[in-house]
């Protein structure tokens, strides 16, 4: 699967409410905002980059022309997010045929992530691939084809939200990470934040 096939989304849209309800995304890691450090290792794997956010669109415009909201109202989680991308892909001429999605609280996210999603795809011969590192699936890790939108479009009308439950009924592939574990570190809260620094200096 060539890279100019993909798109990347970094899930920006979030309450952030175990921070207080700041703007996770906007949080300073070693003097730049945490969707920084996962836009870096994102944007050498995608053709382009979207981010999802319901704030701050002026601030995440820094490094994506594409910032799209919810089409959803009351932040219904990240679900939202990736039927708003696959929404605005599906609307581009010539459109991107996948997307690839990841949290924009983690800042170690593996670089190899897309190219194991988009082997463990091929391999399956499914739209949908997400990453795994052995005993833990992260399902907004994630490759995800286009023509996936539909059923997710139905997944959230009937008002379910767990990212792990609306690819259940469909033919789907976990890629393995389990040798990187620590690439999926994602920050939750203030002190997750503070360890995270200290541990990298």
């Amino acid at each position: 699967m060539p890279t100019h096939d993909i798109a990347g989304l970094i899930l920006a849209g979030g309450q952030g409410s175990r921070m207080g309800g700041v703007d996770k995304g906007l949080q300073d890691l070693h003097g730049r905002p945490l969707v920084a450090h996962v836009h870096e290792r994102l944007a050498a794997q995608v053709a382009t980059v979207l981010i999802s956010a319901n704030r701050h669109h002026d601030q995440y415009r820094a490094w994506s022309s594409q910032v799209l909201p919810d089409n959803i109202a009351d932040y219904p989680g990240p679900l939202a997010g990736i039927e708003a991308a696959l929404t605005a892909l599906a609307s581009q001429a010539p459109a991107l045929p996948w997307l690839a999605t990841v949290p924009c609280d983690a800042p170690c996210l593996p670089a190899n992530l897309i190219e194991r999603l988009a082997t463990a795809a091929a391999n399956q011969q499914c739209h949908v691939a997400i990453a795994h590192h052995g005993d833990r699936v992260h399902p907004v890790f994630a490759l995800i084809h286009i023509d996936s939108l539909p059923a997710l479009r139905a997944y959230i009308a009937t008002g379910r939200r767990r990212a792990d439950g609306w690819y259940a009924d469909l033919p789907h592939a976990y890629a393995d990470f389990s040798d990187g574990k620590d690439a999926f570190i994602n920050v939750n809260t203030h002190e997750e934040l503070a360890a995270l620094s200290s541990a990298q200096k």
